[in-house]
């Protein structure tokens, strides 16, 4: 198994053994259940399905709690992971986080990002805004011009202006995991993580590796 679901808990820091501070997230990392086993011949692919977390059954609904029903459970949080070997796992079999990860790993951990509503292009796109002064009049953040007006009369796709800023999926490569607690299903990653308390995280072993961190 090259992943695990998690849950981030929040930040703080511990010292390293030369007494230097460093700040890590939190991040509850299983056990996961394997809920589904993929195989080539049946689904095309080769993959393991875990289950994350629990919720009521009557939040589930009837087909996700039949799904589920084999493993054990109804849990809060279902994701696939492509594996080769994926054929030597077995339905119900739980996933522990010291299985998979340990201190001086490098991972990759995917997590929706903080939704910050509608947001104008100087905080969204790092726009400098307009002059204080030589006439400017009440657009001092603004965008400024979006087009030509004859030619081409239009407004290119991919402008840059204001809208809907985070809530989505995000991804931060090559993070080093600074220590593994498995009795309490404890990971620390260092820095900082997508998203907010409670939120769930994917974490993957790193795809460019160590070289490229």
């Amino acid at each position: 198994m090259d992943g695990l679901i998690g849950r981030k808990v929040g930040m703080t820091q511990v010292f390293d053994d030369n007494g230097q501070s460093v700040p890590v997230t939190v991040v509850e990392a299983g056990p996961c259940t394997v809920v589904q086993v993929r195989s080539r011949d049946r689904d095309g692919y080769d993959a393991v399905q875990l289950g994350f977390g629990s919720r009521r059954e009557k939040r589930a609904g009837k087909a996700l709690t039949g799904h589920m029903k084999k493993a054990g459970g109804v849990f809060e949080s279902l994701v696939e992971f492509r594996l080769e070997e994926a054929g030597e796992y077995a339905v119900g079999q739980q996933i522990k986080l010291d299985e998979v990860f340990s201190a001086g790993d490098m991972i990759d951990v995917s997590g929706s990002s903080k939704g910050r509503g509608f947001a104008g292009v100087m905080k969204r796109h790092g726009f400098a805004g307009q002059s204080a002064t030589h006439g400017t009049h009440e657009s001092f953040r603004g965008g400024g011009a979006i087009g030509a007006c004859a030619y081409p009369g239009r407004v290119f796709k991919g402008k840059r202006m204001p809208g809907r800023l985070g809530g989505k999926t995000a991804t931060v490569q090559n993070l080093e995991v600074v220590g593994v607690r498995p009795d309490d299903n404890v990971l620390l990653v260092r820095g900082g993580l997508p998203g907010g308390k409670n939120g769930q995280l994917v974490l993957k072993r790193a795809v460019k590796g160590e070289a490229d961190a």
